[in-house]
C-alpha cells in the first residue's frame, strides 16, 4: 500500500515531524516504517479496512503507533529501564482482528 501525500501529512503530524518533512532521513525513513507496519498489520490477519469506516480509525491509530515507535527506536541501541508495550494500541489491534471479515464495526 503506497503511502498517500495526505496520509503521509498525517502520520508526520502523529509523529510531530511536520517541521521535518523535507528532511532526508524523515522522507527515507516514514514510507519504509509505513509499509513495514502495514505488512505486520497483514501478517497479524488484520486487512486494510475501506476508507471512511470506524475500522479505518483504528487501523490508521495502530500503523501510526507502529510507526512512531519504530521512528524512537530507530537507533541499533536503546537503552531504557523498562520497556512496555502500549496498552491502547493492543487493544486496537485486538478489536482489529475481532472485526476482520464483517464484524461489528463498520
Amino acid at each position: 500500500m503506497a503511502l498517500s501525500e495526505e496520509r503521509r501529512a498525517s502520520l508526520l503530524a502523529y509523529c510531530k515531524l511536520t517541521e521535518l518533512a523535507d528532511d532526508p532521513e524523515v522522507q527515507a525513513l516514514i514510507p519504509v516504517m509505513y509499509e513495514a507496519a502495514v505488512a505486520y498489520m497483514e501478517n497479524a490477519g488484520v486487512s486494510v479496512p475501506e476508507s471512511g469506516t470506524t475500522r479505518a480509525a483504528l487501523y490508521d491509530l495502530c500503523i501510526n503507533y507502529m510507526v512512531v515507535n519504530a521512528w524512537d527506536q530507530r537507533d541499533t541501541t536503546v537503552v531504557a529501564t523498562g520497556v512496555a508495550e502500549n496498552p491502547m494500541f493492543r487493544q486496537y489491534l485486538n478489536q482489529l482482528k475481532l472485526t476482520e471479515g464483517g464484524g461489528a464495526l463498520g
